[in-house]
């Protein structure tokens, strides 16, 4: 690892501290550099709040060392005027003149312009140092970006012998039948409190009445989905309560709002519904979302390849009979134990 890759990764490092919490904006890290010794740092701790170079260069005790030390940041700095100034123009005025960054910017708004705006006020400019790293670590912005969709994951627990739940009697068993423990729930309410909005279909309402939100973890909330083709799901379910953001996929057409919080969206269910989801969930910019069940709502964004990360708990369980979990034909990228379940983590490439 040479002394570019070194600080590049602690910029990735400082970056994760902003996982969940910076949204929409992506996750940044900054180290700045003196003679292989770091002076200043930070990283992007919410939208809003100042970015990860101002963060660096605040931190920096003596400003006059700046104009000799050189700023790392795995992502370009910007170059527009938002909730914050831009971070390439105080990098200028501050008169650092080496930049080190790890990628480059794929929001139209800045892509390329940073760059440009430091490099033709004299700055020496070096981008692509870890590059691969630095996109993995904003996945979720990046796609978004560039597919122009949320980033999609995801997430149901199994029986050992491939059970995605019981048979159910729809008028009296509407609680979960628990398959994984409480390790692995604990870690899916932290991917909760890592995603924008969590997805499921009727069925799993109707079954579970899940909340869907984030008890075994810190953060926020994330945005509930729910597919209601026919507006079928009780207005006093969980679902409903709590007061954050609901999207409802549905073919009626409302007629009242519920609450300022739950907005309806209609799409033509004889069509692409994985696809037409993506859609309107692009438009209320959510970057990512995990797609919770049921296993007919799974199926459907598999058999479309539109996925992105897919985590499977296998549980010690064993069910006579039930519903068949979702089949993925794909290989799995890595596998881990949680206690009594086995976890097994796809990444489709």
């Amino acid at each position: 690892m040479n002394i570019h890759e070194k600080y590049i990764n602690r910029c990735i490092e400082l970056a994760k501290n902003g996982l969940g919490a910076t949204y929409p904006n992506p996750m940044v890290g900054s180290v700045i550099v003196l003679n292989d010794v770091i002076i200043g740092e930070g990283w992007h701790r919410k939208s809003g709040e100042s970015h990860a170079e101002v963060n660096a260069i605040n931190s920096v005790k003596d400003k006059t060392l700046l104009k000799n030390a050189t700023i790392y940041v795995n992502l370009e700095p910007c170059s527009h005027y938002g909730k914050t100034p831009p971070c390439a123009n105080l990098i200028v005025e501050e008169g650092i003149k080496n930049v080190v960054i790890g990628s480059i910017d794929s929001n139209s708004k800045v892509s390329g312009k940073g760059v440009e705006h430091l490099k033709k006020h004299g700055c020496n400019v070096i981008v692509g140092v870890l590059e691969n790293e630095c996109k993995n670590l904003n996945r979720r912005f990046f796609t978004f970006h560039t597919k122009k969709r949320p980033f999609i994951i995801l997430k149901w627990a199994e029986t050992a012998n491939g059970f995605f739940d019981k048979l159910r009697n729809e008028a009296t068993e509407n609680v979960p039948n628990w398959i994984s423990n409480q390790y692995s729930q604990q870690l899916v309410h932290k991917m909760r409190a890592e995603n924008e909005a969590v997805l499921v279909g009727t069925r799993t309402a109707l079954n579970d009445n899940p909340s869907l939100n984030v008890r075994n973890w810190g953060g926020k909330n994330p945005v509930r989905v729910v597919i209601d083709r026919t507006l079928k799901i009780p207005l006093n379910c969980n679902l409903f309560k709590g007061g954050s953001k609901i999207i409802v996929f549905t073919e009626e057409n409302p007629k009242k709002r519920i609450d300022k919080h739950v907005f309806f969206e209609k799409i033509d269910f004889s069509e692409d519904i994985p696809n037409q989801i993506c859609d309107v969930l692009y438009t209320h910019e959510i970057q990512s979302v995990i797609i919770e069940g049921g296993a007919k709502t799974l199926q459907s964004f598999i058999n479309k390849n539109l996925w992105d990360e897919a985590f499977v708990f296998m549980g010690d369980v064993i069910f006579k009979d039930g519903l068949k979990s979702p089949k993925l034909e794909k290989v799995p990228t890595e596998i881990k134990k949680i206690s009594t379940d086995t976890l097994k983590v796809y990444n489709n490439e």
